[in-house]
């Protein structure tokens, strides 16, 4: 034996039984206590990183519907604010002609108590010359008969002359 001891280069087989079931159990203890944990470590990170993947697809997908949706209501806004607008513009179309309408109106108004004065004003005037011209043929009358005509018969006169100047108008 020795010189296959010799010729192996002095290892004996006992060693390396020794040697190898030593190893196994080493191997035995790294499974169990390092490289489990250890792939248990690295099993959660790899789920950690794919949630943490899963999260940011879904918070890019919630930022673009987000941002569609703030786009359709900037839009919807846009267009309530044309349509105030324009309803404001019709109001005040609406408002300047119903100013215009009424200031004619008024107007009319103003122009027909205006004329029913003139006229109220010219029957006045006319019944102020018809007495004026009734007092003034009294007095000629008068100073032309010197007192021949009696007082029935002067007042008759007179109103013999309110009609016919009532007539001329």
């Amino acid at each position: 034996m020795t010189t296959i001891h010799a010729a192996l280069g002095g290892l004996q087989i006992g060693d390396m039984l020794t040697q190898l079931f030593f190893f196994m159990v080493l191997l035995y203890f790294v499974r169990k206590f390092a490289w489990g944990p250890l792939m248990g470590v690295m099993q959660q990170r790899e789920e950690y990183v794919a949630s943490e993947i899963e999260a940011a697809e879904q918070s890019r997908a919630e930022a673009e519907r987000a941002s569609q949706e703030a786009t359709a209501q900037l839009k919807q806004t846009k267009q309530e604010a044309q349509k105030i607008i324009e309803d404001a513009r019709n109001a005040g179309t609406k408002q300047e002609q119903d100013i215009i309408e009424s200031a004619r109106n008024e107007a009319a108004r103003i122009k027909q108590s205006a004329q029913e004065e003139i006229q109220n004003e010219k029957e006045k005037a006319l019944q102020a010359l018809q007495d004026k011209v009734a007092s003034l043929s009294v007095l000629i009358a008068s100073k032309v008969i010197e007192k021949e005509i009696s007082a029935q018969d002067q007042e008759k006169l007179i109103n013999e002359y309110i009609k016919e100047a009532g007539e001329e108008r």
